[in-house]
């Protein structure tokens, strides 16, 4: 039997993960929506823009036809913007099959109704076809350049958590799976509300003590959320939660702390975007986890600084005036 897999989305990661199981001796076929884009990746066999100096192997195949991509594979691997999920759902909907398996490693939250992207899964696919979801302190260049990783896949059955799982595991790329897909989720879409809280910090010119209080206090808020969802607790203790959180708020590969850099340092969030020329989870994932924490009353301070310099256009500085001015109190994360 053929070992096929689809990937939806040839930006960084979506390729990096063409990459990682075109390797693994899956044959392989990356998506892209943009005809220039492919044009670029067949005639250089390398995706320039986003992973220069990497060689796409000849297992690794190209196209810009949804239909392509579910008649190449029953297993179709989202990895799109948050903003473009639904879309490119709605748009592989009517070629899937009843054998087809949905699986994405989009990070952030639907913005047409601030709901997890499983719900937005769910909603267009019903509940008979198995989705997974794949998350984990993972930065696309180093998958790419095949370093030691590990990330975690959690499913709604077993069977295809250890089967996406298989498709990606090997000697440099471990592959932990999970039953816990709101917690995966939620870790992953939440870290990049922090990252960006992080970088503001270091670009006002805070130190270490500052970034590791950001990161710690961010994980209670991630906690908070996470539990008020439905998720469990242990799942953001792993890759999918910490191991996320830390690498993003540390890391300058990291797009989302790159941007909060530039906004700690005086930059309008327009130029930063324009400087880093991708796109940042961060920025819509702050509006949405603001509105859950408001939905469900949960409290989430850093987020809601984080997105009241964002939305409100509050200076960097008065959002951590604003924090440090709150009352002093127990340190737990259940209030």
């Amino acid at each position: 039997m053929r070992h096929t897999l689809s990937v939806l989305g040839a930006g960084s990661w979506g390729t990096a993960l063409a990459l990682q199981a075109a390797r693994n001796g899956c044959e392989t076929l990356l998506w892209a929506h943009n005809p220039r884009h492919i044009a670029e990746l067949e005639t250089h066999r390398e995706n320039r823009r986003y992973l220069p100096g990497i060689r796409l192997p000849d297992n690794l195949h190209l196209t810009r036809s949804l239909n392509d991509c579910a008649s190449f594979s029953d297993l179709l691997l989202l990895s799109v913007p948050s903003h473009a999920f639904r879309e490119t759902l709605t748009g592989i909907k009517p070629f899937l099959t009843h054998n087809s398996r949905i699986a994405w490693a989009t990070k952030g939250f639907d913005s047409e109704d601030q709901g997890l992207l499983s719900t937005v899964a769910l909603q267009l696919l019903g509940n008979d076809l198995p989705i997974a979801v794949l998350s984990g302190p993972t930065f696309a260049k180093e998958v790419a350049e095949g370093l030691p990783t590990a990330l975690t896949v959690a499913a709604t059955t077993r069977e295809f958590a250890e089967q996406l799982a298989g498709t990606l595991h090997d000697h440099c790329f471990r592959v932990y799976t999970s039953s816990d897909i709101i917690g995966v989720q939620v870790g992953g879409a939440s870290k990049n509300v922090l990252a960006i809280a992080a970088g503001i910090a270091d670009g006002l010119g805070f130190g270490a003590n500052t970034r590791a209080a950001l990161i710690t206090r961010g994980l209670t808020e991630i906690m908070r959320l996470n539990a008020k969802l439905g998720g469990q607790s242990d799942t953001l203790m792993g890759l999918a939660g910490l191991g996320d959180l830390v690498l993003t708020c540390t890391d300058d590969q990291s797009r989302n702390r790159r941007f909060g850099l530039a906004l700690g340092q005086g930059n309008a969030c327009e130029q930063a975007l324009i400087e880093i020329n991708q796109s940042v989870e961060g920025i819509a994932a702050a509006r949405e986890a603001y509105r859950l924490s408001q939905v469900h009353q949960i409290e989430m301070p850093i987020t809601e600084q984080v997105y009241r310099v964002l939305f409100d256009d509050i200076p960097p500085e008065q959002a951590v005036i604003n924090l440090l001015a709150r009352d002093q109190k127990p340190e737990k994360y259940e209030a």
